[in-house]
């Protein structure tokens, strides 16, 4: 456990890190107002916190940056988010593509970092089904959701269908199973399948089996945006190593899907450091996600990604805001 003078040099030497982002040394934390501290007592002070993994010398400064460890005592114990005005404007309740797409702007604008929203988890039900034919043996399968996301499927057949043949199967399909989950549909499909004609029946499981795997793959989907505005961070423009492995992270993400899965198994926001886990595989990366709902019900994560550096008390207000904002647009959108 830290003393109360040890626990206020180390806020203090973070907070002028994230501030300024050079190495903090003793001279410059004894003119911190507040701190009253002579130099030679914040040196003892910072090497006992040098020797806990706190903080930590660079090699080419005798000042101090804060570990990723130090970083976490700090945002768990000494970090008061301050509730200032944020100007952040209202998310129009519209289909859940643009929410989440606006979403992720908002986040990225907002905190000049990157924006991050998982696309919402939901039943694999739908309202509507329609084959539209695009040339022979060739035809489109639209599949509309409940809360009017569409989802588009080529479809190769055997048999050339006629127009009359695909409004056929697709009132059937939507007079018998409209609201039903894909796999229900699946199921009672194999039950009738003696009741339709033998082209139908194929064209209707095959319906089935591209609409399945369309909404399978819509609900891993993840929106990013302001990949870019890293550049302009001097932590990673210095290191070009850390700004591949950033950018590969986005190109693959796989782990952010892990990362976000793991945000919104808990209530309120989170921070991830970098560094001290697995879960955030760039060492000078930090995120401050939160998961969003609808009507009650956990649907979905969002965040910021940014330096290890970053005001994190500002972080949390815009990401627990926006958090707010898709909540009560997907919500409203939904009704």
């Amino acid at each position: 456990m830290l003393d109360d003078r040890s626990r206020l040099l180390l806020k203090t030497l973070i907070e002028r890190y994230i501030a300024d982002g050079q190495p903090i040394g003793s001279r410059t934390l004894s003119r911190v107002p507040g701190l009253e501290l002579s130099p030679a007592t914040i040196r003892n002070v910072m090497a006992d916190l040098e020797d806990l993994g706190l903080i930590a010398s660079p090699h080419t400064s005798a000042g101090r940056v804060p570990t990723a460890r130090g970083y976490r005592l700090f945002v768990d114990t000494m970090l008061t988010a301050q509730r200032e005005a944020l100007a952040a404007p209202t998310l129009p309740a519209d289909q859940p593509q643009k929410v989440i797409a606006s979403a992720a702007n908002l986040l990225s604008s907002m905190s000049q970092f990157v924006g991050v929203v998982m696309a919402p988890r939901r039943g694999s039900v739908f309202r509507h089904i329609e084959f539209l034919r695009l040339s022979e043996k060739r035809l489109l399968l639209i599949i509309v959701a409940p809360d009017g996301d569409v989802q588009n499927r080529v479809l190769f057949t055997e048999t050339d269908f006629t127009s009359s043949e695909l409004i056929e199967a697709s009132n059937y399909l939507n007079a018998n199973f409209s609201g039903m989950a894909i796999e229900q549909v699946r199921t009672r499909l194999r039950q009738e399948v003696d009741k339709l004609r033998g082209e139908i029946a194929a064209l209707m499981q095959a319906a089935v089996q591209a609409g399945s795997e369309a909404m399978n793959e819509a609900q891993d989907e993840v929106i990013i945006s302001g990949e870019r505005n890293l550049l302009a961070v001097s932590d990673f423009s210095s290191d070009m190593n850390q700004l591949r492995r950033a950018f590969e992270l986005f190109e693959q993400k796989t782990q952010l899907m892990r990362l976000l899965d793991v945000s919104s198994q808990a209530e309120g926001v989170r921070i991830f450091i970098g560094g001290e886990s697995q879960i955030v595989p760039v060492e000078d990366l930090s995120v401050v996600s939160a998961p969003y709902e609808v009507d009650g019900q956990v649907v979905g994560t969002l965040g910021v990604i940014g330096p290890t550096r970053m005001p994190y008390d500002r972080m949390i207000q815009i990401v627990d805001i926006t958090s707010r904002l898709v909540t009560n647009a997907l919500s409203q959108g939904g009704r």
